[in-house]
């Protein structure tokens, strides 16, 4: 108990100190993983609204997809967008592997079945429930995805929110693509790992309640927002 002690008091101690080296890697990776979330609902909640309001062949096939998808592992998706990255392969002369941006590529990968499977959901619930008005309308379901988006964007925040966790959490695919490069590359979770592997516990564990503090914060944030936009709708 008391070298676990020392180790909070360790990392309490850098945290208070604003260590630079240790901000530069929270910023980094606030950098990385709010990019990537926020390209992941742009395509995804579309995306998910299209999936819910439109029939085609294959519609059921699409959506057992994503909901697999949703569970991907982090190290095969870091694995394939390191083949499309990697000098040989066909975005290799983009030069992005080992850079922030083959990062973000990989967590939007990891997010995007997230955000567009809940999003289905969602949608799909609403426009069983709104779905006599629309048509009464005249609207048909690419008029009413703007709508629905708009109506169930209390309830969407959750499924952003998912995404964000996924992203923040993620160590596989970013450690894969990024290389964990001091200054470059290296973000909060690769940290943790590399620190613990080397037995540097108070860094690990600083970044690790930095970690936390910030996915509560957030969540706070965004539950602050939803309680006042539902009580605007009341």
């Amino acid at each position: 108990m008391e070298y676990l002690a020392a180790a909070f008091q360790a990392a309490f101690e850098l945290i208070v100190s604003f260590d630079a080296d240790l901000w530069e890697i929270v910023a980094l990776s606030l950098r990385v993983s709010l990019s990537a979330v926020l390209i992941a609902a742009l395509i995804g909640l579309p995306l998910g609204a299209a999936v819910a309001l439109f029939s085609f062949p294959g519609r059921g096939a699409l959506i057992v997809v994503l909901n697999a998808l949703m569970g991907l592992p982090p190290v095969v998706v870091g694995l394939v967008v390191y083949l499309f990255l990697s000098r040989a392969g066909p975005l290799g002369v983009l030069n992005l592997l080992f850079t922030p941006t083959a990062m973000i590529i990989a967590q939007v990968v990891l997010v995007l079945p997230i955000v567009a499977a809940l999003t289905r959901q969602v949608i799909e619930d609403l426009w069983g429930e709104y779905r006599e008005q629309f048509v009464s309308l005249g609207a048909g379901p690419a008029r009413a995805i703007p709508t629905l988006l708009w109506d169930g964007r209390i309830t969407l925040v959750t499924a952003v929110l998912a995404g964000f966790g996924r992203a923040s959490a993620e160590v596989g695919a970013v450690m894969i693509v990024g290389g964990n490069i001091d200054h470059v590359t290296r973000v909060m979770t690769t940290t943790i790992a590399l620190e613990t592997s080397k037995g540097a516990l108070p860094l690990a564990l600083g970044l690790g309640i930095l970690l936390l503090l910030l996915t509560l914060l957030i969540n706070a944030a965004a539950e602050g927002v939803r309680r006042y936009a539902r009580a605007q709708l009341v």
